[in-house]
């Protein structure tokens, strides 16, 4: 498993990061753009998501976007991209006897977008149709709302994709003037893993790129904790299962206590042996799937609980999730189950990082969102040395009912049955 990077920043600014895989077969190929849902102001929420997809669509070299597929995919290879709050990642990964072609197609659609007024209209069903599939899928829109509920009326609380009647309204100047804003070089990393050396990655890249004007970039509006939604945010609809959300607010990717909170979500809920899963489906039957799990943004996150459930034990559920949950702030995490719940964190990152793609995306985000790369001794060491007293104190920092949310979609919802679940 590769340790080793090497990073070069250009005269512009752009950020070129290479992680060295000789005896894999593949490269990947993974540019991160530092502009997401947060960036926009409220007319244009949605549309670093629409450019995502416009990229796609042509550009001078390669006029249409089945050209610009057949090469990466031509080669076998597979290409797509991203838009979270924060960020947005074009990505591919080929054989890396076709990495030369697969960087000039990733830059060739980052910079030489052509952006045909026709195309836009003709893109703009195709992700209302995403915006609507993502509100059809129980799970994911549960998912967003909790995301609402705990940031409320913000720009962080805002949905990556935006609405779905303002994404028709955006014309072609609108997208120029977003590139135009966010896609500086300083604003961008280009970071590559696989059978590669960081010397060829370099000579390739910076005749793509170092023509790029550098400048800077708007101010990102600072996340405010006095701006919440909905305690309760329900989507009643005729269906079979209840999916539930609770959520809390809690700090950013660079909290001294990331560390502890990886080590009390593990113990709360993460995986078959978490006290979640034994207590709500091996012990009680009440769901078929329960778990933990949060999400960071620069200077705030969200802690989940969430559960597929029927409706009749819906408030039963949300009542043991929350007991389970308190339990770690008011009584230690035996000395053996830490163990676990460490070699467990522990083992689970070490494996996430086995391929090409998982580390150039990796090194990328962290480069995009941190500015620097964390090595994996680092990390392992600062998972060994949580304490218990660390868990308990993460715990009753974050686990407050008064700052409680619950985000449920399913059949024949009772908001006043679930405020009262949650105290």
């Amino acid at each position: 498993m590769p340790d080793t990077w090497e990073l070069t920043t250009l005269e512009n600014g752009l950020r070129i990061v290479t992680t060295p895989m000789p005896s894999t077969q593949a490269a990947s190929v993974n540019i991160f753009v530092g502009v997401g849902s947060r960036s926009e102001p409220a007319r244009l929420n949605g549309i670093t998501h629409f450019l995502e997809h416009m990229v796609f669509k042509g550009t001078e070299k390669r006029p249409d976007a089945f050209l610009i597929a057949q090469e990466i995919e031509g080669a076998g290879g597979t290409l797509n991209a991203y838009t979270n709050k924060e960020f947005t990642c074009y990505w591919n990964i080929v054989p890396f006897d076709r990495f030369e072609t697969a960087l000039d197609v990733a830059a060739d659609m980052l910079l030489n977008s052509k952006l045909e007024q026709e195309e836009i209209e003709r893109e703009c069903p195709v992700v209302q149709q995403e915006l609507k599939r993502n509100r059809d899928n129980p799970a994911a829109w549960a998912g967003r709302l909790i995301g609402q509920a705990v940031y409320g009326e913000q720009p962080a609380g805002w949905d990556v994709g935006g609405p779905v009647d303002l994404v028709a309204t955006w014309s072609r100047p609108d997208f120029v003037e977003h590139i135009g804003e966010w896609y500086k070089p300083g604003n961008i990393v280009v970071s590559v893993a696989g059978n590669v050396t960081h010397e060829r990655v370099v000579s390739l890249a910076r005749p793509l790129f170092e023509g790029m004007e550098p400048g800077s970039i708007p101010p990102v509006v600072p996340y405010d904790a006095s701006i919440s939604g909905e305690r309760v945010a329900t989507d009643s609809r005729p269906i079979d299962q209840c999916t539930m959300y609770l959520g809390l607010p809690m700090f950013g990717r660079e909290d001294p206590d990331r560390w502890s909170i990886r080590i009390m979500n593990d113990v709360l809920g993460a995986g078959m042996s978490s006290r979640l899963f034994r207590e709500v489906r091996e012990r009680r039957g009440l769901a078929y799937s329960v778990g933990s799990g949060y999400g960071y943004l620069a200077d705030a996150g969200v802690f989940t609980i969430s559960a597929g459930v029927n409706r009749d034990k819906l408030r039963e559920t949300i009542e043991v999730c929350l007991e389970e949950a308190e339990q770690l702030s008011t009584a230690h995490v035996p000395a053996d189950e830490l163990r676990k719940a460490k070699d467990h964190n522990i083992g689970r990152f070490r494996l996430s990082l086995e391929t090409a793609f998982s580390l150039g995306q990796r090194h990328g985000e962290q480069l995009i969102t941190r500015g620097a790369i964390e090595t994996i001794d680092e990390v392992v060491r600062q998972i060994e040395a949580v304490t218990a007293d660390e868990v308990v104190a993460v715990a009753k920092r974050i686990l407050k009912r008064e700052r409680l949310h619950c985000a449920v979609v399913g059949p024949d919802l009772d908001e006043a049955e679930i405020a009262a679940a949650l105290g």
